[in-house]
């Protein structure tokens, strides 16, 4: 495997704040990618799309999760701290900040990659990257031309 050269993915990233990457369907460029970010200084955070119900309150706010309801027992419901929140206040001092790395993005609407394209505004230190459609090779785009 080629080494890549240079921190161009980082350096894209911290001028836009939110990507859309396209990668091979195969799979497996995208833990270059991911140790590169970790080299440049980042603390990243893996999310599959897949399932994440309301993206602010997941990743922004504080949400109540339900677990399955399994006959007698009483309806619970637990609270769980927002994803981004709760990351930024146990980063390192050395970090340069979060990356919230989203997989299978391509299940996404519009209007939440709209949701994700404007968290970076709302904090510097927190960067979004999305996996959308499937390319023969890897590359990415801001987020906001994407829409």
């Amino acid at each position: 495997m080629p080494l890549i050269a240079g921190n161009s993915i980082a350096t894209d990233l911290e001028k836009a704040g939110a990507l859309a990457i396209y990668a091979p369907p195969e799979g497996g460029y995208e833990g270059r990618y991911l140790r590169r970010l970790r080299n440049c200084g980042y603390e990243v955070v893996t999310v599959s799309a897949r399932g994440l119900g309301d993206i602010t309150s997941y990743l922004t706010g504080v949400h109540g999760v339900r677990p399955p309801h399994l006959g007698k027992s009483e309806l619970r419901t637990y609270f769980i701290p927002p994803l981004i929140s709760y990351r930024l206040t146990a980063l390192s001092p050395q970090a340069k900040g979060l990356v919230v790395w989203l997989a299978e993005g391509k299940y996404l609407s519009q209007q939440e990659l709209g949701v994700l394209a404007e968290i970076p505004n709302q904090d510097q230190r927190v960067k979004i990257v999305v996996e959308l459609t499937s390319a023969r090779s890897v590359s990415w785009r801001p987020l906001k031309q994407v829409l």
